[in-house]
């Protein structure tokens, strides 16, 4: 934290590299799109950086009818020169590859934020559970 006399601190704030150790842990999907999510609803995302492995626990799409639904798979971390840090994932047993590739940005100790690399109007905000 950086002050001077009578100004309120100004917040100096810690981007991470995008990797497997930096993204390894517990993340909850906060907005999407702007949007707080619904009542009810949520998205966790665990990442592990030893396998490379990611587990989901949602209820927001057709198939949780309101109880949790899991899926498990793998992801990887590329850098595109254009785009910077890209992550993916494949799922073990449900649909193939994510409906996305996704642009990491802003990627902090507590928050990071996905945009849809082939719609940048898809844009997903998480926090660190």
């Amino acid at each position: 934290m950086l002050t001077s006399c009578d100004e309120k601190p100004i917040e100096i704030i810690e981007y991470l590299e995008v990797n497997a150790y930096n993204l390894a842990g517990d993340w909850e999907l906060s907005k999407w799109n702007d949007q707080e999510l619904e009542e009810g609803t949520y998205m966790h995302i665990s990442f592990s950086r030893s396998d490379r492995s990611f587990r989901i626990e949602q209820t927001f799409d057709a198939f949780s009818q309101g109880a949790p639904h899991v899926s498990t798979g793998k992801f990887s971390i590329y850098t595109d020169e254009e785009a910077g840090a890209i992550i993916r994932g494949l799922y073990d047993h449900d649909a193939g590859d994510w409906s996305h590739r996704y642009i990491v940005n802003d990627l902090t100790r507590e928050s990071m934020t996905w945009i849809a690399l082939d719609d940048p109007s898809f844009v997903q905000y998480f926090t660190r559970l």
